[in-house]
This record gives C-alpha cells, sequence and structure tokens, in this order.
C-alpha cells in the first residue's frame, strides 16, 4: 500500500510542477495587464480632476439670466442686446461638452475601478454583524 500511495503523491508532484512552469508566464501576463489597467485608471482620474475643476469654472463664469439689478425688479435686463449673447453661447457649449466628459470619466472610473479589484461581492461584505440579544422580559 505505501508503493501506491508514494507513486500518487510522486504522480502528484509531478504534475505540480508541471503546471507550475506554465503559471509564471500566465502571471507575468495578467501582471502586466494589471499594470496598464493602473496606468489606465491614473490618467483617467487625472482626466476627470481636470474637467471637474473646468466645469467648476465653467459654470462660475456664466451669468444668470436677468442676473442685473434690473432683474431684480422684473426687467429683462438693461445690457446691451449683442454683447453678451456670444459669450453665453460659449460658455453654454463649453458647459455641455465639460459636463459630458465628466459623466463619460465618471462611467469609466467605476469600470476600471471594478476590473482591477474585481467583483469582490457587497460593500457590507467585511463589516461586522452585531450580536442579537434577546427580547426584554415583560412586567419588568
Amino acid at each position: 500500500m505505501r508503493s501506491h500511495d508514494a507513486g500518487l503523491r510522486a504522480h502528484y508532484w509531478s504534475t505540480l510542477l508541471r503546471t507550475r512552469t506554465s503559471y509564471p508566464a500566465s502571471r507575468a501576463r495578467v501582471g502586466k495587464q494589471l499594470k496598464k489597467m493602473q496606468i489606465l485608471l491614473y490618467f483617467v482620474v487625472v482626466v476627470h480632476v481636470l474637467v471637474c475643476l473646468f466645469l467648476i469654472g465653467v459654470v462660475l463664469l456664466q451669468q444668470g439670466r436677468s442676473a442685473d439689478l434690473a432683474g431684480a425688479f422684473g426687467g429683462q435686463g438693461s445690457q446691451t442686446a449683442f454683447g453678451p449673447r456670444a459669450a453665453a453661447n460659449v460658455l453654454t457649449r463649453l458647459t455641455t461638452w465639460s459636463a459630458i466628459i465628466f459623466m463619460i470619466t465618471s462611467i469609466s472610473l467605476t469600470v476600471l475601478y471594478v476590473r482591477s479589484v474585481g467583483s469582490g461581492g457587497s460593500v457590507l461584505s467585511g463589516t461586522k454583524t452585531a450580536p442579537v440579544s434577546a427580547p426584554a422580559k415583560p412586567g419588568k
């Protein structure tokens, strides 16, 4: 019986060693893919932060409708007829495009983060549950 166990062990170790020789090559490939994924994740984070700051600036530069003194009293505005409209159109377009880029980078960050970390379950998977206590006795 011992010779049979020794033969099984030898077969097990030879099979394990054969599979281990191909393992580092695939591990290196996965490592390179993770490295590329991390670089892409960092790049998208930088673009996302820059777009956020740009979007804040563009929104703050815009002038609201009837934002001057005449707007407070119900007037249509006392500014020139053609001057502020061209700037408003440019700022509106910049706001629209920066909002679109912001949404795309937000979704991209979510997808890249899930792929780099792996879908390890729920957000609450690492929390401890509180012990259940017995209900209080009535009448005391």
